[in-house]
């Protein structure tokens, strides 16, 4: 290993110097950057794995780094070459903070998610196993890196680590709350489950955004929820609270937003200086500084309409934005770029404005080639006019990329006659034809050519400009990330007023007044029945029963979404609200078998909550949907009692839906259980074709309907003798059980006579048995031991059969 230098700090989440460290990091090619991390310690056999939704001054990444002191930074080399290195590279080899670190390429081959899945399998402890592959899902850039650091070690350091030894842990970024990526897709958060396509997820509804900075905030946020009170949520909720009161404010905002393109995307390409020049390289880069141009310009409006703010976070978006930040780049700008020269949408649009970008004057050639190219385009439009009063047409003037100029004519105008031989190239599309002419295409030749010169002389004005701009890019990206933020506000603002949502407090306990499932009310508005929530330390782990589609489901999930919501720093659908910080959320729905992975849905289950087992605690919500359903009754309630008594002991806070009555009854009693069932009504005299009717209203205790099942197959349809056969097979089954129960109970005072004669027998022979006393003693002291123990098992033994027997719910 490449000793490297070492940090100053005593100590490290790690523990001291003593320890050796390898970093491996990849990033994704977005705007937003994806961070994957892969931490290896060497010195105490453990494996961090991360994977994170950065900024562009990559923030969580730097932080993490300096949690954890490595000692090697393994970058992709193809990212860090001199012609193409990434912003990361550049902050990591000149942050001093991060001065101990050596940075080291490795080269892209080592990065696979193939290979990195198999140094998983074959190194994790198996007890961790199946939790990190859980865990590890969908997380592309955390497992290549893992793979990159896997074989840095056994290459560079030539330590070979031995199987199922490996200490592996996915951490999420600090200060946000861990959320899975089956609990991502089972909440819904970020695509509908039925229809990606769909809006109805919570991305779908929350992004009111307008800007792309705003709508990658909001989908990270949703991602990574915040669990920092007074430095990120509070300000959140005032800012959202004032944007709402202060309409005029608000109109102001959003139409000062309306404006801004991907800025982001804008000063990451400014950055990147591409190898070889090109005209496509150079007209890029005119684009780019008009861009630029055009966004400065329009951050004076957004500061004006955050003149009246006063929450902190609007403040302190308006400080970022003020203009002593903003005219140097504006009068950069104007020292170079024509005033009246934008940004425009059309080719030849776009086109011209390349050609006339820079000033007049600055550059004699330029002048020139600008004049020809202005006289070579007025050749083509008299060309045209020419063509028209010679053949009797009404040609228009087109412009593309592809052909240049070129003309388009009314296909109704050839119906009686020839087109003329002049035109060729000759295409038809729908009532118009299309065509050019040798002079057209002539004269098309000489205006590009005097175009692409005054694009290559502006060129080398345009990278001086570029030159001094890149001094303000850094305040220019924490704009960036202002507006992305006031946009998501705004956009948390509006699905406030419009949904009518409040203004969560934030305290220990989880209460909800009239709560509703933010996606389920967007979809049915006027037929969502809202409930009560309440959740502290003596109500931590509650019991949800009911009939089948009675909204257990969409109850416990509400929980969740509204939770996600409060963290985001949105308002929650519910007349009050009170929630917890919550810092990690697992939901393990009903899931279908996975053919890929050969795992049946039983399987499936029991994987997820291993991994939930082995990282709940107190600051946990759980939401567990029919657990042990997916097998047979008995090992599928046995399996419930077991994870309902794991997930008490560990404190943390549980909604547990099932139809396993047993499981109510048997927890029930516990310190920190609580007790609900869904209403259900049957509307008719008669049992047997009554029509159930569902409240969806969260009541105490657990559900008293019998036989809902059956019911539920009647009123939806299923052909009544099917219906007849299984209530008949219901009642029989149900009278068996009675059965079993009277001859359990009269075996059992079968066995308590047959013990009380067999001891009286005893001693009615030991009245004439010749014993001394103290023999007699001792021996009678056994006998009552024994006769006491077996009259236990007795009555242990049967009250047991009685308390787990039945069928499923």
């Amino acid at each position: 290993m490449t000793p490297g230098r070492r940090s100053r700090a005593n100590s490290s989440v790690w523990g001291g110097e003593q320890h050796q460290v390898v970093c491996a990091i990849s990033e994704s090619r977005g705007i937003s950057p994806t961070i994957g991390l892969a931490l290896v310690n060497i010195s105490t056999n453990e494996a961090i794995l991360s994977q994170i939704c950065d900024t562009q001054f990559y923030f969580k990444t730097i932080t993490k780094l300096q949690a954890y002191c490595p000692r090697n930074i393994l970058m992709i080399n193809t990212s860090s070459t001199q012609a193409q290195k990434s912003r990361l590279s550049v902050i990591l080899e000149h942050d001093p903070r991060l001065c101990h670190i050596t940075v080291e390429n490795l080269d892209r081959k080592y990065w696979s998610e193939t290979v990195g899945l198999e140094y998983i399998q074959t190194l994790a402890s198996r007890d961790d196993l199946e939790a990190i592959k859980v865990a590890i899902q969908g997380n592309f850039y955390a497992t290549c890196a893992f793979a990159a650091a896997v074989k840095y070690v056994e290459l560079s350091c030539r330590i070979s680590i031995a199987p199922h030894t490996l200490r592996i842990r996915y951490q999420p970024s600090e200060h946000t709350m861990m959320i899975d990526a089956s609990t991502i897709h089972s909440l819904e958060l970020i695509q509908n489950v039925q229809n990606p396509r769909s809006k109805d997820s919570l991305y779908g509804l929350l992004n009111e955004t307008v800007t792309p900075m705003g709508s990658r905030l909001l989908r990270s946020t949703i991602l990574q929820p915040s669990t920092q009170v007074e430095s990120v949520l509070i300000p959140r909720y005032d800012a959202v609270q004032e944007l709402a009161m202060k309409e005029d404010m608000f109109f102001e905002v959003r139409k000062a937003l309306n404006g801004f393109q991907d800025v982001e995307k804008l000063l990451t390409s400014l950055v990147i200086v591409p190898q070889n020049t090109s005209i496509v390289a150079s007209e890029v880069a005119i684009d780019n500084v008009l861009s630029i141009k055009a966004f400065v310009l329009d951050v004076e409006p957004l500061y004006e309409s955050l003149l009246g703010a006063r929450s902190s976070l609007l403040v302190r978006i308006r400080d970022l934005c003020r203009m002593e930040l903003v005219q140097p780049v504006i009068d950069l700008i104007r020292q170079t770029i024509n005033d009246d020269v934008t940004m425009m949408k059309t080719p030849l649009d776009r086109r011209n404005q390349r050609s006339y970008a820079v000033r007049t004057g600055v550059h004699g050639l330029l002048d020139v080639a600008r004049q020809t190219y202005k006289e070579g385009t007025e050749d083509v439009y008299q060309l045209v006019d020419d063509i028209n009063k010679t053949h009797e047409t009404d040609a228009e003037v087109k412009f593309d990329e592809r052909r240049c100029f070129w003309l388009r004519l009314r296909r109704a105008d050839f119906e009686n006659k020839p087109l003329p031989d002049i035109f060729i190239n000759v295409t038809t599309k729908g009532t118009w034809i299309e065509c050019q002419t040798m002079s057209l295409i002539q004269l098309s030749n000489r205006v590009a050519d005097s175009h692409n010169e005054a694009v290559m002389l502006s060129d080398q004005i345009v990278q001086h400009l570029i030159d001094k701009l890149l001094d303000h890019v850094p305040s220019l990206f924490r704009m960036c990330e202002g507006i992305g933020l006031l946009d998501m506000i705004s956009a948390f603002c509006q699905a406030a007023t419009i949904r009518d949502y409040v203004r969560p407090e934030v305290n220990d306990t989880i209460a909800l007044k009239h709560a509703r499932h933010p996606i389920c009310e967007r979809v049915n508005p006027d037929k969502f029945v809202p409930n009560d929530v309440f959740a502290n330390e003596q109500h931590r782990f509650q019991i949800i029963t009911g009939c089948n589609m009675s909204g257990k489901s969409t109850y416990i999930r509400m929980v969740a979404l509204i939770q996600v919501m409060a963290q985001m720093g949105s308002f929650v659908p519910a007349e009050y609200a009170a929630m917890p910080m919550i810092h990690q959320l697992f939901v393990r729905m009903s899931t279908d078998d996975s053919i890929e992975a050969n795992m049946s849905t039983f399987s499936l289950e029991m994987r997820e909550m291993a991994f939930i087992l082995r990282n709940v605690d107190r600051t946990t919500l759980a939401i567990v949907d029919e657990l042990g359903r997916a097998t047979s009754t008995r090992d599928g309630l046995a399996v419930a009692i077991a994870i309902s008594e794991a997930l008490l002991q560990s404190g943390s806070i549980v909604w547990f839906a099932t139809h396993f009555h047993q499981l109510a009854r048997i927890l029930g009693s516990r310190p920190g259980v609580l007790n609900l069932h869904l209403s259900t009504t049957i509307s008719s005299t008669s049992e047997h074709d009554g029509k159930m009717t569902m409240l969806y209203k969260v009541n105490s205790g657990t559900v008293q309907e019998t036989r809902y099942g059956i019911k539920l197959a009647r009123a939806i349809g299923l052909p009544q003798r099917f219906v007849d056969v299984a209530e008949d097979v219901a009642q029989k089954l149900e009278a068996e059980n009675e059965s079993k129960k009277e001859k359990s109970q009269h075996q059992k005072l079968f066995k308590r006579r047959r013990l009380i004669l067999n001891l009286e027998e005893t001693l009615s022979q030991l009245r004439t048995a010749d014993m001394d006393n103290n023999a007699l003693r001792s021996y009678l002291e056994k006998l009552q031991d024994e006769f006491v123990r077996r009259m236990e098992v007795i009555n242990s033994s049967h009250s047991s059969v009685n308390d787990y027997s039945g069928s499923k719910g």
